[in-house]
């Protein structure tokens, strides 16, 4: 099967335009591997909430393919579609939860238009809500919740199938930051713990920084920019995407202080302009088998040029986080400065 296997979203020069002729997706391919939290970033209008919804199917494409674990859902029936949906949940910015029916109800409503067996739901839905940790909600209706629970209980109606994939669409930008941390966070967990496939439409780079680790930036329809979240991070290419990380609460080093860890070096790294062409935090990744955090920074546009700084805490055997410290202040010309050495 070779690498095509771990394909589980693929889709190529897809289109969407919109009878009143608005041209929403334009040649969009976007290639997502199983595991993958993959986030699409855009400003409104950027396209990104057309393209999530090709991806179940909840509008229809006007070209191309749309191809989910090997099959492509663009030539399945009615009754087809409706199966594959079962492995593809979905969380939406406002919910999207039934005022009238309580928290459990509105679990159970998944797994009743999916025709489970009755004696069972009850089971399921106990088991839902313990994943999301909101078992003693159970009784409760949306209107006594907190938007964090809200979207607990959604999560927890998206799980309900055993999905393959989630899909997310903005999410957590109706939530503060404290309950939107929570949030990825539980997503997170819930990705490691069932092997799903994330995929996160979000405005916020804050939201691509903490969980995912492929982007794709869109602009005016189409892919502007896509690669791993480390590459992006250290070498935006596209104005837009330069733009959407210039967003980010800039971090400075009183900050840091709070995020020090034992064992874990962490860094400061200068860079100018487009210096970091070069995916130099993925290549220290593979060269000195260590992980890296980034952990906060901030773009600046001088008037002729960009710099950049990055602080990134190194996760892994001392040594080797000392030799990639001096590798990055030898080759891959940026500037390299510890603020913390781990000890």
């Amino acid at each position: 099967m070779g690498e095509g296997h771990n394909i589980m979203i693929l889709i190529k020069k897809v289109n969407k335009i919109y009878s009143n002729g608005f041209h929403a997706v334009k040649d969009v391919d976007l290639e997502i591997k199983k595991g993958d939290i993959f986030g699409i970033i855009g400003l409104s209008g950027a396209g990104k909430s057309s393209l999530i919804r090709l991806l179940n199917r909840l509008e229809e494409p006007t070209s191309g393919e749309i191809i989910i674990d090997g099959v492509d859902i663009t030539s399945l029936s009615k009754e087809e579609l409706l199966e594959k949906r079962k492995k593809i949940g979905m969380i939406f910015q406002h919910f999207n939860l039934l005022s009238s029916r309580t928290v459990g109800e509105n679990v159970a409503f998944a797994l009743e238009i999916a025709k489970w067996d009755k004696n069972k739901i009850k089971e399921r839905v106990k088991e839902l809500l313990e994943i999301v940790e909101l078992s003693d909600k159970i009784d409760y209706y949306p209107n006594q919740l907190s938007g964090g629970q809200k979207q607990r209980v959604a999560i927890a109606r998206a799980l309900a199938n055993n999905p393959d994939i989630l899909l997310s669409d903005e999410a957590t930008s109706a939530l503060d930051p404290k309950t939107t941390k929570a949030i990825l966070e539980l997503i997170r967990n819930i990705q490691q713990k069932f092997g799903l496939t994330v995929v996160m439409i979000t405005h916020q780079m804050e939201v691509i920084k903490e969980i995912c680790n492929k982007v794709a930036v869109m602009s005016g329809g189409k892919i502007v920019e896509q690669g791993g979240v480390h590459h992006i991070f250290s070498a935006p290419q596209s104005e837009i995407t330069k733009e959407l990380i210039s967003y980010l609460p800039s971090t400075d080093e009183k900050d840091i202080n709070v995020m020090k860890h034992k064992g874990k070096y962490i860094i400061k790294l200068k860079f100018l302009g487009s210096i970091a062409q070069e995916p130099i935090i993925s290549q220290a990744i593979k060269k000195f088998n260590i992980d890296l955090n980034i952990i906060g920074g901030s773009i600046d546009n001088l008037s002729t040029m960009q710099v950049g700084h990055l602080y990134i805490e190194l996760v892994g055997d001392m040594e080797k986080q000392k030799q990639a410290i001096q590798w990055f202040g030898e080759e891959s010309g940026v500037i390299a400065e510890v603020i913390y050495d781990g000890i």
